[in-house]
């Protein structure tokens, strides 16, 4: 047995390698800027104010200005610095220039001469007190931007004439006819100085330092985690921070795992304790009345939705109009429990909050689970072991309970095992319904807010202890059926 955990355990860890690739990869490749999410910032004033210190800083704690993986295979016309360009479309344009041009110095000697045309004419501008020039800078400056996203050879001229007729509109415009021969020598130089073959040479750069390694360990040691400033790494529990709320994932997530678990576990508790003897005898009891009165009663249970089901409960039992046993939302009182109450009254103050939400995630589980044990006990009790306990003459309840339900656990731990994959993702109709602060809701709120952070917590969470339970459900079934064995011995 322990060499089978071990053998498992060690076969989890390329599986946890390729969950973490996986939300690494949904993380990397989400629509949208994180830096845009994080600062609340809309694309054209982003525009405005290009490689400002807070885009930097947010990009340096979120490790966006480091290369994506540990190595990439591109072309020997590309350099190992193009992950530097976190704009997609000026990105674009510099692969498209590499691949027409195949000489980065060039290419990039172009780039900077652009950023020197847009510094000059900002700094123009702010001296600059004609209306008429500051819209000529205006223009030259957005056509400067709009060149670090061109790559074609009529759009690059036709913005270079633009952006001459525009300087001779200026009277005071020497340094900007300095600034514009530059960028033209430097695009002249890009087309003459072609090195095409290149990009037909495969070239491998390697970093060590990189976005996914400080995604997975922290942007410190990676072994001890000392030194980390901005991420500790997912290894460690830490998933950043919420786009939307600016704090820590598992802060958050800490407050809303915790009634997602309740809800969860409390209704599997009651619908084994229920459906459980409830197959037993339906499967004892096959064809009688018992058996097909409850079948009809438990299908009719899990045929009713579950936001139908939750209304209902609250219209009848939760309305002053009808019968107002129970409050209609929340886990608690709307004020909250004061400080240094007593178990026995935070009880009394919580427990009604947490009776109708329980009902709603419970009653659909009936039919599924009894109906499952009633086919493996009739299973069961149709094998020859069965029989002969029969015949050497133990009782009924014996020959049931003893022998028959033991042998039936099976599919009923299989499906026990997947609770706590399921537990972290919550319900988000019902949550909604009796506004419960569980994990449906925000999941539910971080795709809506295409808070990825968040999503990939839970992705990353879920795929954990779905592993985990597999285990789980691998140490019950031999507890329960001896002949069972995960030793490779032959008898």
């Amino acid at each position: 047995m322990l060499k089978y955990l071990v053998r498992r355990l060690l076969i989890f860890i390329p599986t946890l390698i390729i969950i973490s690739l996986l939300a690494f990869l949904m993380t990397s490749n989400a629509p949208g800027d994180p830096v845009q999410k994080m600062t609340g910032s809309s694309e054209d004033s982003q525009k405005q104010s290009f490689n400002s210190s807070q885009e930097k800083l947010i990009r340096h704690k979120l490790g966006l200005d480091l290369p994506l993986f540990f190595f990439s295979i591109t072309n020997a016309a590309t350099p190992d610095t193009l992950y530097r360009l976190f704009d997609k479309t000026q990105h674009d344009a510099a692969v498209h220039l590499i691949y027409q041009y195949g000489n980065w110095q060039y290419i990039s000697a172009f780039e900077q001469k652009l950023i020197q045309l847009q510094l000059t004419a900002q700094s123009q501008k702010a001296l600059d007190t004609i209306s008429n020039e500051k819209q000529s800078l205006n223009e030259i400056f957005a056509d400067a931007h709009s060149l670090q996203s061109a790559w074609d050879d009529a759009v690059i001229n036709f913005l270079l004439n633009s952006i001459q007729k525009n300087i001779d509109s200026i009277s005071e415009s020497s340094n900007l006819n300095l600034a514009f021969k530059k960028l033209s020598g430097a695009y002249t130089s890009m087309k003459s100085n072609r090195s095409s073959w290149k990009n037909y040479l495969p070239c491998i750069h390697l970093y060590s330092n990189n976005q996914y390694a400080r995604w997975l360990f922290g942007d410190g040691n990676w072994i001890t985690g000392k030194g980390s400033v901005y991420s500790k790494g997912i290894l460690r529990g830490d998933f950043g921070s919420s786009y939307t709320t600016k704090l820590p994932v598992m802060d958050e997530l800490t407050h809303r795992i915790p009634w997602s678990l309740f809800f969860t576990f409390i209704s599997v508790l009651i619908a084994y304790a229920v459906s459980i003897p409830l197959g037993i005898k339906a499967a004892s009891q096959k064809g009688n009345s018992f058996d097909q009165a409850s079948t009809i009663i438990v299908f009719i249970l899990y045929s009713l939705p579950g936001f139908w089901v939750a209304t209902v409960l609250l219209m009848l039992f939760a309305n002053p109009d009808v019968i107002s046993l129970f409050p209609a939302s929340g886990v608690g009182p709307p004020g909250g429990i004061a400080n240094g109450t007593s178990l026995f009254e935070w009880l009394k103050l919580t427990i009604p909050h947490l009776i109708l939400p329980t009902i709603a995630y419970t009653y659909s589980s009936f039919a599924f689970i009894s109906r499952m044990l009633k086919v493996s006990m009739l299973e069961v009790l149709g094998q020859d072991f069965i029989r002969t306990a029969k015949a050497k003459g133990l009782s009924e309840n014996k020959v049931v309970y003893k022998h028959a339900f033991r042998n039936s656990l099976l599919p009923i731990i299989t499906m026990f095992a997947n609770i706590f994959p399921a537990a972290v993702g919550g319900s988000v109709i019902l949550e909604t319904i009796f506004s419960i602060p569980g994990m449906g809701q925000e999941i539910y709120q971080a795709i809506f807010n295409q808070d990825y952070p968040v999503v990939i917590a839970v992705f990353t969470i879920t795929g954990v202890l779905t592993l985990f339970a597999y285990i789980l459900a691998d140490i019950m079934y031999v507890l329960v059926d001896p002949r069972i064995s995960f030793s490779n011995k032959s008898k």
